[in-house]
């Protein structure tokens, strides 16, 4: 009788201690992927789910490496593309691309902290052990519509026995934005001064007394400068950095094989087919298409492409979609 009842109470002890960590897990990426609003509406289309601000047409994402070598910012030559993507007029996702990027990161426990607005400033990467295995601290710049279009990815380091933060590789973003109403009226030209004259019974006041503007206000284009200032209540966006691609059948969790279809086997047609597939933060797939192989085993191959389980990708403690091949060898018995 005792026997059953300590392995029942073992039973109850494992379930609760897994649903506390995945707890924790879920509440850890909620955090780092939630941006505060003001309005919870304005959530519902992907633009905002991607933390944008403002009528955002297209969102186009590069990376360079750089180095600190001599006391200053040098960007390498050349940026690389991670990302684009494009939304309509009401904020639906119409185009998203992600492009691969060589080079692996460490892995570890990663935990984080967060600044006032909800962006992950730092993190720290540990062993299993709990000993400090790496730091990373991210520094954003915003432009006028509250849309981060910089982020500086330093590394921590020892220096003189101090520790210092040296930068490793920038994240630029071009963000382009519809014209609606609101951007008219940010960039519309403001009105020239105008000069006030002095009335008639002061006709004997000198004429140079008067402060008369200078001829080049006249026909500049002057811009609201209250309307370009950073609106208090923008909410931080969302850090959107792709993953490395590459032949994914090694990382996958879980890897169904593909049914063989009847009519290929009749028809003795075998051969490799290549799927193309996009993983989602959470590891599923959510984009199967098939990019070379013979047709009659192509329905096949994305089917069981559609069906596959990775583990979830971070990218400097975020975690990212990722792309990338499958290849299923079909052969005839």
């Amino acid at each position: 009788m005792l026997q059953p009842l300590t392995r029942g109470l073992c039973v109850c002890i494992t379930v609760i201690t897994v649903t506390f960590v995945a707890t924790a897990q879920n509440n850890l990426t909620a955090k780092a992927n939630l941006q505060p609003t003001s309005n919870v509406a304005n959530d519902d289309n992907d633009r905002a789910r991607d933390g944008l601000v403002g009528p955002v047409r297209r969102v186009r994402t590069e990376v360079v490496k750089v180095s600190n070598a001599t006391g200053r910012i040098v960007e390498a030559d050349k940026r690389v593309l991670l990302e684009t993507a494009e939304y309509d007029m009401k904020g639906a996702k119409t185009q998203n691309q992600y492009f691969p990027v060589n080079g692996g990161a460490l892995t570890g426990r990663e935990n984080y902290k967060y600044d006032d607005k909800g962006n992950i400033s730092e993190m720290t990467l540990l062993n299993s052990d709990g000993s400090l295995l790496s730091k990373e601290v991210y520094k954003y710049e915003f432009d006028s519509i509250g849309n981060w279009v910089k982020m500086i990815t330093s590394i921590a380091v020892v220096e003189n026995q101090k520790i210092e933060f040296d930068p490793t590789e920038i994240t630029y973003r071009t963000i382009f934005y519809y014209l609606d109403a609101s951007m008219a009226k940010m960039v519309q030209p403001a009105k020239p001064a105008s000069v006030q004259l002095p009335p008639a019974s002061m006709n004997n006041v000198r004429l140079n007394s008067i402060q008369l503007p200078s001829a080049n206000l006249s026909n500049s284009n002057l811009v609201n400068s209250e309307a370009l200032s950073l609106p208090a209540d923008a909410p931080p966006p969302r850090i959107l950095k792709p993953m490395s691609g590459g032949v994914l059948n090694g990382k996958a969790l879980s890897l169904p094989l593909p049914v063989y279809p009847q009519i290929a086997v009749r028809a003795r047609t075998a051969g490799k087919v290549e799927v193309e597939v996009i993983v989602d933060e959470t590891g599923k797939v959510i984009s199967a298409q098939a990019v070379s192989g013979p047709a009659a085993l192509r329905d096949a191959a994305m089917e069981a492409a559609k069906r596959a389980r990775f583990s979830p990708t971070k990218l400097s403690g975020v975690p990212v979609k990722m792309a990338g091949l499958i290849n299923y060898n079909f052969t005839l018995p």
